[in-house]
């Protein structure tokens, strides 16, 4: 199992105005699967712009076990030669995945529909995650856990079928994971795997396995759902993967500049996806002046350049229905809504308990740690603005969170007193050089014991 970093307390106080241009690292989601599918084509994928996070790099050798050759070229440049759909090899070492909640999901997927077996672990954090929303359509498609933790857990050991039955599956809960885990399954099947969801989640699944070749189609399914129709045992092709800037990456230095007063920053080249975009939905309707220029599109997803603004901002209620666009985007979300006048009220947030950590739960503790009003109604998160944070207090806790860690970070460049966390270390594991970054834009972020906070070695 991995070992934890050992902790790096931090804390952020108030800044002057944060300017300049910045790009955030290439996207967790599209890396991840970029590594993936290289494994899963016959041919070299070359891929430019990797997120070189410790969640993405233990997919990365996570495929090399599986019987890819998994080669880093320059920093963000990698190639990737596959050995294709149905001719992986099962590992000879349990597959660690740290903290990668993403990683080790989907290939669940990519294991759970070949015939070999896996051991799957992590860290901490991982180890108390639910998979049994992974495996129960695994185990419909013939794939056998031969040990797992309590609850369906880490460490567990999975082995696939002789031969994968294509399935109809709707997901239980809006989770691209899960939707991805049976598509990547459902890729060493015969006939046609089907996934059904009733609200429809990130699409970067669908879109990557259309440009390596597989048959896919998508057709809407009730008022905010999708069918998504995979025809089975494709030849998958390399390609060139670029991968565009990480829209959960770029919202803490967006919501950063809106609450801290006279900024005005650029954040370069960031995908604006419609299915991942509820965050910048729900600042402009809070008032924030955020706008988009250089809009064009790279590897099939549009992507522009993000102008954002210092803003007085107003609470706002926050529909149930946009949650799948913005999952990740909640912490900082309550940081904004902090910073607001006015109550809002974040509904419909059941999928933050199942994050790194319980999510909902966190932010609560740490807004109340800072001064701010704040409750939890059922499954919303209500969070009563007055213009301004106290800040100051015990250290909040990250629970092992980077996006935990790296809102209240964010937090503390704005308010009254420093916000300090009592572990950044983990911020390694999706944004390396969040601090430096954040640093260049003006803010005031110290890490004890180090001048930088910089992660993930290739």
């Amino acid at each position: 199992m991995s070992s934890s970093l050992p902790p790096s307390p931090a804390r952020s106080r108030r800044s002057g105005a944060l300017t300049g241009r910045a790009r955030v690292p290439g996207d967790k989601s599209i890396s991840h699967r970029s590594l993936i599918l290289g494994l899963l084509s016959v041919g070299e994928t070359r891929i430019e712009g990797l997120l070189e996070g410790e969640d993405v790099l233990a997919t990365g050798r996570a495929c090399a076990a599986l019987g890819a050759t998994v080669e880093r070229l320059a920093a963000g440049r990698w190639r990737v030669s596959g050995v294709g759909v149905g001719a992986l090899k099962s590992p000879a070492e349990t597959l660690d995945f740290g903290n990668a909640g993403t990683g080790s999901r989907l290939m669940m997927g990519v294991v759970g529909g070949h015939p070999i077996e896996a051991t799957f672990d992590g860290d901490a954090s991982l180890r108390s995650r639910p998979m049994r929303r992974i495996l129960d359509p695994l185990e419909k498609m013939g794939a056998l856990v031969v040990s797992a933790a309590e609850g369906g857990r880490v460490p567990l050991t999975l082995r696939g079928p002789n031969r994968t039955i294509p399935i109809t599956y709707e997901t239980p809960a809006p989770s691209a994971q899960i939707k991805s885990a049976v598509l990547l399954a459902g890729l060493n099947a015969p006939g046609v795997t089907t996934v059904i969801e009733r609200e429809a989640t990130r699409d970067h699944t669908e879109r990557m396995l259309k440009a390596f070749g597989a048959e896919v189609t998508v057709e809407p399914h009730g008022a905010h759902g999708r069918a998504i129709r995979l025809v089975g045992e494709p030849e998958l092709r390399a390609t060139q993967i670029s991968v565009p800037a990480d829209p959960s990456s770029a919202a803490f230095a967006l919501v950063a500049a809106l609450v801290t007063p006279g900024s005005e920053i650029v954040i370069e080249g960031v995908m604006t996806n419609p299915l991942r975009t509820g965050l910048m939905t729900t600042l402009i309707e809070m008032g924030a002046d955020v706008t988009l220029s250089d809009v064009h599109e790279v590897g099939g997803e549009e992507v522009a350049d993000i102008v954002v603004r210092a803003s007085r901002l107003a609470g706002v209620d926050v529909p149930p229905e946009r949650a799948p666009t913005m999952i990740d985007e909640y912490p900082i979300l309550a940081v904004a809504a902090a910073f607001a006048e006015g109550e809002t009220r974040m509904r419909g947030l059941h999928e933050l308990r199942v994050k790194e950590s319980d999510r909902l739960a966190a932010v609560h503790a740490g807004l109340l740690a800072c001064g701010v009003e704040a409750r939890i109604e059922g499954d919303d998160l209500i969070v009563t603005g007055k213009g301004g944070v106290p800040g100051g207090g015990e250290p909040v806790a990250t629970h092992l969170d980077h996006r935990i860690a790296m809102s209240f970070l964010v937090m503390g460049l704005a308010s009254e007193r420093p916000v300090a966390i009592d572990d950044a270390a983990m911020i390694a594991t999706s944004f390396p050089d969040f601090v430096p970054l954040m640093r260049g834009l003006g803010a005031a972020i110290d890490v004890e014991g180090q001048v930088e906070l910089h992660g993930a070695s290739s």
